[in-house]
């Protein structure tokens, strides 16, 4: 009998290896190591000027510089040092904004399909409003509100993403609300707080991280959008968005001041979607295939 398990448990590990999404994983932990270690890592300070070398190509090009491997801007900034630096503005970012706008969304969604009725009702239209707002038009008014800049950033999002967890979770708590452990909870005169916090929550967790993960490529490319609009990051910080804006004009004469922190937008998104996705079919016994 253990003969026979001990090669079922290795066919088992091995299946896991080999879905195991290791290239999202790769680049989610290459953006936050730079996120974390970007001032000891840059080869050079990210607003650091020197005209002399502006529009230097990468180092695979004619004229092109290992110093410089990335290539300089029009004011002679390092690419490669700013692209890292930008991944921790991407950061702070998403690891504010993704669990505020969670925590509110979630809040408001479990309150919304437990007590139900005039509380669900008025929560659901407030969602509706929110959600009938175009985003962009809300970054407009809270940026002429605020200053622009990582915390108008921050704010944006959350004012603009809650709903998106607050819909989703309320049709969670409405399926889970019927089932005989929540019965059981309010015979055994459990508070309404007590069983949303230690009933709901532990049950709809998995659902709330896997939106999480998911939502982080919507992050980033939304912060990239109002950065690259003059309505996010200032310098003399930099985000990939700002990159891009100030890379504008160069377009047609250096593709990679635009292309390159493009590429690292695009790239991010693709790793943490990958990486929902995986982590919503593995947590969801319906999707997952044994």
């Amino acid at each position: 009998m253990t003969s026979q398990s001990a090669p079922a448990r290795n066919k088992s590990s091995i299946r896991w290896m080999l879905r195991f999404p290791w290239i999202p994983m790769i680049i989610l932990f290459m953006v936050f190591s730079s996120a974390l270690l970007g001032p000891i890592i840059t080869p050079h300070k990210h607003g650091a000027l020197n005209l002399g070398l502006a529009m230097k190509p990468p180092f695979w090009q004619e004229n092109g510089s290992m110093s410089y491997p990335l290539g300089t801007d029009n004011m002679g900034r390092d690419i490669l040092s700013r692209i890292i630096m930008g991944a921790r503005i991407t950061a702070i970012v998403a690891l504010w904004a993704i669990p505020f706008s969670g925590a509110i969304g979630a809040l408001m969604g479990m309150i919304a399909g437990y007590f139900g009725g005039k509380i669900d009702m008025l929560i659901m239209r407030l969602v509706d409003i929110q959600m009938s707002v175009p985003s962009l038009a809300l970054a407009l008014i809270l940026a002429a509100s605020l200053k622009p800049g990582v915390a108008t950033v921050i704010i944006v999002i959350v004012v603009t993403y809650w709903t998106w967890y607050a819909r989703i979770v309320r049709g969670e708590v409405l399926s889970l609300k019927e089932r005989d452990f929540i019965a059981l909870a309010r015979v055994a005169g459990c508070s309404a707080w007590s069983i949303l916090l230690k009933h709901f929550l532990p049950n709809i967790f998995n659902t709330l991280l896997v939106l999480a993960t998911l939502q982080l490529g919507s992050v980033i490319t939304y912060e990239a959008s109002l950065s690259f609009l003059g309505l996010g990051i200032q310098p003399p910080d930099v985000s990939w968005g700002l990159m891009l804006a100030d890379a504008r004009p160069y377009i047609t004469v250096a593709w990679w001041v635009i292309a390159l922190p493009g590429l690292a937008i695009v790239i991010t998104c693709l790793g943490s979607n990958l990486f929902g996705d995986w982590l919503r079919d593995t947590l969801d016994p319906k999707r997952r295939q044994l």
